[in-house]
């Protein structure tokens, strides 16, 4: 019998028409089509983005387990996974919710730390138009800031005075 049982799934949606007509079951269900994930390589200097960080399988990610206390990964390599979100407003698209998660990745033991719920807690305060970057390093806050002026300077420049002044750039 629970074999029959509905099970409550994530729901991914398209931005047109995102019900279309549907008034049941997951109305009202996020939508990630505006958000992307950018990891910054704390030690390289560098920011690339990675779609697969939706479902942690970015090449960071790939072939290493998790575990839940740093000291367990002395050696890991520091990244910050940066959840980007784009909105528009009257002014045009901006970067709306920007949200920062540490993590370390020690490839020679495929191990690394990483805090799971801290990482969906910020994804889900960048889809909520959060500006959340105070817990990063100087050296990278100046990656994501030259990263995200270069990728679209339009959306750098429609983009809130808090998140300017949060990555320390005017």
């Amino acid at each position: 019998m629970e074999e029959n049982k509905k099970k409550l799934g994530f729901n991914i949606i398209k931005k047109t028409d995102p019900m279309a007509g549907h008034k049941g079951f997951g109305k009202g269900a996020l939508s990630l089509d505006n958000v992307s994930p950018v990891f910054i390589d704390i030690e390289a200097g560098e920011a690339e983005i990675d779609i697969g960080a939706m479902h942690a399988r970015s090449a960071v990610e790939k072939g290493i387990k998790f575990l839940k206390s740093k000291e367990e990964v002395p050696n890991g390599k520091p990244y910050w996974l940066v959840w980007v979100t784009i909105d528009r407003s009257e002014e045009g698209p901006y970067y709306a919710g920007v949200t920062a998660c540490y993590m370390t990745v020690d490839r020679e033991i495929r191990r690394g730390y990483k805090s799971l719920p801290e990482h969906v807690n910020r994804m889900d305060k960048s889809i909520k138009r959060h500006i959340m970057v105070d817990n990063m390093d100087g050296k990278s806050k100046k990656v994501l800031a030259e990263f995200l002026r270069s990728h679209n300077e339009v959306l750098w420049n429609n983009s809130t005075e808090e998140l300017k002044k949060g990555l320390m750039a005017e």
